[in-house]
């Protein structure tokens, strides 16, 4: 089972993240911030290409994922990042089916599932 689920796109950088940000509100989720990770590490003279995590959210998965173990709170918000490795765009974004690794006696039932799917199709559809 792979960690994340990635994606190389056609697109820019700064459209990108924007395809994303608005693929999460049509998903019904609300977008929390976004972190430009170029602009701090170069800021603390570090050179980065660009880098940018869109955090994100939904209560109810929120919800249902801290009612059966406080600690998932350590994973979350969710998160789908956006960066250029090599000249390419890159969307990237963790997958929640591997909670259950995590937190073995958490019951999570098919929440995972669900939210894995929602983020996949956000970054299938930002691309």
């Amino acid at each position: 089972m792979d960690f994340d689920y990635t994606i190389t796109t056609t697109k820019d950088f700064d459209s990108a993240v924007a395809s994303v940000q608005v693929k999460i509100t049509e998903a019904g989720l609300k977008v929390l911030y976004v972190h430009d990770v170029q602009k701090t590490l170069t800021e603390k003279g570090f050179q980065q290409e660009p880098f940018k995590i869109v955090e994100f959210c939904s209560a109810q998965y929120a919800s249902d994922f801290l009612r059966a173990d406080l600690k998932i709170g350590l994973c979350m918000p969710c998160k789908i990042n956006v960066y250029v490795k090599d000249r390419e765009t890159i969307i990237s974004g963790m997958r929640p089916i591997i909670l259950s690794q995590f937190f073995p006696d958490a019951e999570l039932g098919k929440k995972p599932e669900e939210i894995d799917r929602i983020i996949q199709n956000i970054i299938n559809n930002a691309k």
